[in-house]
């Protein structure tokens, strides 16, 4: 293909991924208003969520319709879902109960199992020609219980092998398929030369998964889990996104492609056309929102962990990376596990993270605060407030200028801080992110600014400022 072919297509996917709307009967989409949030059933969207290590599937020991239930109960929004061409072994990261990490058999994938025996978690080799039916069955059913309930599901179609160990459970690896295929190192598994015969196997695997899927609104595709570990190279995530897009052309319609970027921050560039939310991992503080905010794209935090297993840790994780303009915020919630599906197992202190009862009632406060917010007509502003004094205390601001602005404090036992605000009467309340209860709202005046003094609290607070009268 030419230059001038490949500019005009790539200008065509651009054209459709920036004009892509959700409504009534169609995915999930950029809302066209502001493309740094959701729209869904023609109605605004920002994602919010505490979840599973990402084995609900291919997990047969997880129950992933009480897992569904219990995100729908903490008024939760998005589960993340891996979907079985990756698997972990058991003790894996120092996870206890690891839903990546199946009981031996009890592991389900796309591909069939062959009628020899020999794979290295017990059960037959796999054949990469056929597929499983029961594992399609069990994906379209837990997308299907996740619409039902308004959860959208972003599922990550393929995984880097950060260790031989899980190298060794791959039935892309030779020694575990029937098809003598993919007799090569785990960091050559996601390239364009290197791979031999797997390329087409997970082409294949895209195809197969995007065409089952084809019918649900509810999600988003995932490119790849931390791909910047295990040799996975930028060329080959790009096929991958060039390939869902084109598959989808065939179908009329087409759903988000999301593209892993980094841990913590890094600036994007030259992004693919087709990628409309780019997430970041352990993203605190958020600085990497304001990096790529000039993308007009979502800003997604979509794993946290290894800083404690506190809540506060990821509830302040969650305020302030949509504080600062995130769209998507995916705790990972430790505390799911085969048998624990609603969420109540109690890991160790050596766990990698946190989760909790808790936390996700507390995440879906926050997500309630946003939804009380016009947020599609706010931005964020590191300017409109200013505590006094600062010292270790932060603040993050959402704003509409002169109509609405949603401020969020840590640090401390309490705040004073000077909001700039055009003439008017406006409405003020604040809100505890730990109890979700909300301080009486008072009426202020403005005449340019105005002093507020926050009402004792723990860790962290909330404020809403809403125009009253011009």
């Amino acid at each position: 293909m030419n230059r001038i072919k490949i500019a005009t297509r790539l200008l065509l996917i651009s054209f459709c991924v920036a004009t892509t709307t959700s409504v009534q009967g169609q995915p999930i989409g950029l809302h066209p208003e502001n493309p740094h949030y959701f729209i869904y059933k023609n109605k605004p969207l920002i994602l919010i969520s505490s979840g599973e290590h990402y084995g609900a599937v291919l997990n047969l020991d997880f129950n992933y319709r009480k897992y569904i239930d219990e995100l729908y109960t903490n008024r939760l929004n998005l589960t993340r879902l891996f979907s079985g061409a990756y698997v972990e072994p058991q003790g894996a990261f120092n996870i206890e109960r690891n839903t990546l990490a199946p009981a031996r058999e009890r592991y389900l994938c796309p591909w069939s199992r062959s009628k020899q025996t020999g794979y290295n978690n017990g059960r037959n080799m796999f054949d990469l020609t056929q597929w499983d039916t029961s594992y399609f069955y069990r994906l379209k059913d837990c997308v299907a219980e996740a619409e039902k309930r308004n959860i959208m599901v972003e599922l990550t179609l393929f995984c880097p092998f950060y260790e031989d160990s899980q190298w060794l459970l791959s039935p892309m690896n030779a020694i575990n398929n029937v098809n003598g295929v993919g007799n090569i190192i785990r960091t050559d598994v996601y390239t364009l030369d290197k791979n031999g015969p797997l390329l087409k196997v997970q082409e294949d695997l895209v195809r197969k998964i995007v065409t089952e899927l084809k019918g649900f609104n509810n999600i988003i595709y995932e490119i790849c889990n931390e791909p910047y570990f295990g040799g996975v190279t930028m060329e080959w995530q790009h096929h991958i996104a060039s390939l869902i897009y084109d598959i989808e052309n065939n179908f009329g319609t087409h759903h988000l492609i999301s593209q892993n970027i980094a841990n913590a921050s890094m600036t994007i560039t030259d992004p693919h056309p087709a990628v409309s939310v780019f997430n970041f991992h352990y993203a605190t503080p958020p600085v990497t929102v304001a990096m790529n905010y000039h993308l007009n794209k979502v800003i997604g935090d979509n794993e946290t962990g290894f800083n404690g297993n506190s809540d506060s840790v990821y509830r302040k994780e969650g305020w302030q990376f949509i504080m600062a303009g995130g769209g998507l915020y995916n705790n990972l919630d430790y505390s799911f596990a085969p048998g624990y599906e609603n969420g109540t197992f109690k890991y160790g202190p050596r766990q990698p993270g946190g989760g909790s009862t808790g936390l996700r009632k507390q995440l879906g406060y926050l997500k309630e605060f946003m939804n009380s917010l016009d947020y599609i007509h706010m931005q964020p502003d590191s300017t409109v407030a200013m505590l006094s004094p600062a010292g270790k205390q932060k603040v993050y601001c959402l704003m509409e200028k002169g109509k609405q602005y949603a401020l969020y404090i840590t640090g401390g036992k309490s705040a004073t801080i000077e909001v700039l605000l055009p003439a008017g009467s406006y409405s003020v309340e604040w809100l505890n992110p730990v109890t979700g209860i909300y301080q009486k709202g008072k009426q202020v005046e403005s005449v340019g600014k105005i002093m507020l003094h926050s009402p004792p609290f723990m860790e962290d607070i909330a404020l809403r400022i809403m125009i009253s009268k011009p």
